[in-house]
């Protein structure tokens, strides 16, 4: 195994995560302290979703002009531009176009990154190899806040640091392969349509992470400041959320390499339900903070439960695919999160960030307990639409 690239693969994905965990939250700040008003912050978490689903299907198509470290490096360097660009520019509209810009780049990058990783992985270390990334993703995030909190919320030190860290991770790539090999195509509708009948509750837990992840980052703290807290109240919630997240990466991994992954993925939506309810009723209480860890813990488990069990099952051309498709699916979920939340907690409810990740959690728990919701009804892998000859997905079995 070819340790260098992973952990320099791993190191530039990483990147992103501290320069979004940085910029998001500085992004919603500066629209609240321009007066602008839940939902319109809402529409700004949102851009990215579109972002998402551009770039998925991008992706596939960039194949045929460059290699994957090619493109993760050309991805770095235009996030790294259009954040510098939030600095130079401050306009609500031209902000809209800036996020639309990085998020197609940094989606690149996820889906290259995330498949180079399980790529590289062997399978009898493939749950550690996976968490260890979503560890190192998931302090990275955590450390965005705590970083934004020593640069301040005033200036624009924030955007230019969030800049460098991506030239950085650009750099890191050099050199770099076991890349998986790719060939030029799109992510259609009609594939994404397929790989969700196969997948269900993979599918719906991608959707709902992506949900979770861009309403941390963006409504959270304006959802912690309008219950009562101060701004360093709301990003330590924020923090604390990100913490959970972190804590449970690797000890899940662990297990995953040693029972079956279909119970773990399981309990997380179990967790992920009831950690939701809890928090409005102890919103204001010292109980807040535990439930905080276990509601990152628990959404983060989902999402790296997915990656391992998408990447045992697929290789080169078809593990990029399967990513892209998680891609379009994490589009799905940051458009329907920010922006179902942001209306509902200016028109019907002030706790509609948790309720509603309740609910998601909820109808993850019923794809989870239908026979085959998981992996499906029959052993073997999954196939993407356009590679099985009848243009359907195989359903895989469970590990």
């Amino acid at each position: 195994m070819r340790w260098g690239t992973y952990f320099a693969v791993t190191a530039a994905v990483i990147s992103i995560g501290l320069a979004l965990g940085i910029t998001l939250p500085l992004v919603s700040l500066r629209l609240e302290g321009w007066g602008y008003g839940v939902f319109s912050i809402g529409v700004m978490a949102a851009v990215p979703a579109f972002s998402s689903l551009l770039g998925a299907n991008l992706t596939g198509r960039l194949a045929a002009w460059a290699t994957t470290p090619q493109l993760m490096r050309a991805s770095l360097l235009m996030g790294a531009l259009s954040v510098a660009g939030l600095a130079l520019l401050p306009h609500y509209a031209v902000w809209l176009v800036l996020r639309l810009l990085t998020g197609i780049a940094l989606t690149v990058v996820f889906i290259l990154g995330e498949s180079w990783i399980n790529q590289l992985a062997v399978e009898h270390l493939r749950g550690r190899l996976v968490a260890l990334y979503g560890t190192g993703y998931a302090l990275s995030q955590l450390s965005g806040p705590l970083l934004l909190g020593v640069l301040g919320t005033e200036g624009d030190s924030g955007f230019w640091f969030s800049g460098v860290l991506l030239v950085v991770g650009a750099c890191l790539l050099l050199g770099r392969g076991g890349a998986p090999q790719q060939e030029a195509h799109g992510a259609s509708a009609r594939q994404l349509l397929h790989f969700c009948r196969g997948l269900p509750a993979i599918a719906w837990a991608v959707v709902l992470f992506a949900a979770f992840e861009a309403m941390m980052l963006t409504l959270l703290p304006i959802y912690a400041l309008r219950q009562g807290f101060g701004q360093d109240g709301a990003l330590a919630m924020v923090s604390t959320v990100v913490v959970g997240n972190a804590l449970l990466q690797l000890p899940l991994g662990w297990m995953a390499d040693r029972v079956p992954r279909q119970a773990l993925f399981r309990g997380c939506g179990v967790a992920l339900l009831l950690a939701s309810l809890a928090i409005p009723p102890l919103l204001h209480t010292p109980a807040i903070w535990p439930a905080l860890v276990i509601f990152g813990a628990s959404a983060g488990g989902l999402f790296t439960l997915s990656l391992i069990l998408i990447g045992e099952r697929y290789r080169d051309d078809q593990l990029v695919r399967a990513n892209a498709h998680v891609a379009q699916l994490w589009g799905i979920g940051c458009l329907l999160g920010p922006l179902s939340t942001g209306a509902a907690s200016q028109w019907i409810s002030g706790h509609a960030l948790p309720l509603l990740l309740a609910g998601g959690a909820a109808v993850f728990i019923v794809l989870a307990w239908r026979r085959g919701g998981v992996m499906g009804d029959t052993p073997g892998p999954v196939q993407t639409a356009d590679r099985a000859t009848t243009g359907s997905c195989e359903e895989g079995g469970g590990p």
